[in-house]
């Protein structure tokens, strides 16, 4: 299955372990089709279902005897396909039913007990996280030399930034390469 249902806060694993039961348990009141199941379970809580997840469902249902099928005329609009629990459909219901009773109980134990055995505080403490380890600072970027020339207590002189232009020789537009003397143009 590659699309899951939604709904804010339940994880998408969750909701597809018990989307089985929970569509049998919706067809267990009668026949319906596929959009008012959708709709039902959206409205008990579950989350919005996509086609994509409903439907195969159907379908696997379908293929193992535990749904009928029927098409029915639709109120001014196209026929709808009614799905129908078989005797083997409510049997698989009950006894879905019956063992996520006994999986959810016992995982809700399990869950909601604190190390000692009591009840978990309603609003536990998160763990302990250990502090990261320290990071080094960064080695201290020398100061520039002084410049010999400047008044004692001067600041220090930037290093030179690269121009971008060669070195050795430039390129005049009126009158050809020229030659470079000490960094400066002629």
């Amino acid at each position: 299955m590659t699309t899951t249902p939604t709904a804010p806060g339940w994880p998408g694993d969750w909701l597809r372990g018990v989307l089985e039961v929970c569509v049998l348990r919706v067809l267990a009141d009668g026949p319906t089709y596929g959009y008012a199941i959708a709709t039902r379970l959206a409205d008990a809580g579950l989350g919005a279902l996509k086609g994509g997840t409903l439907y195969p469902l159907l379908a696997r249902f379908e293929s193992a005897g535990l749904v009928a099928v029927e098409w029915r005329a639709g109120d001014g609009g196209p026929g709808r396909k009614y799905y129908a629990l078989t005797t083997d459909g409510v049997r698989a219901w009950r006894d879905g039913a019956q063992r996520w009773a006994d999986f959810a109980r016992l995982t809700s134990e399990l869950v909601t007990s604190g190390p000692d055995g009591t009840s978990a505080p309603a609003d536990p403490a998160p763990p302990a996280v250990p502090a990261p380890p320290a990071v080094p600072a960064p080695p201290a970027v020398p100061a520039p030399p002084a410049d010999p020339a400047a008044p004692a207590g001067a600041p220090a002189r930037p290093p030179a930034r690269p121009t971008g232009r060669p070195t050795g020789s430039s390129t005049s537009p009126s009158n050809g390469p020229q030659p470079v003397r000490n960094g400066a143009r002629p």
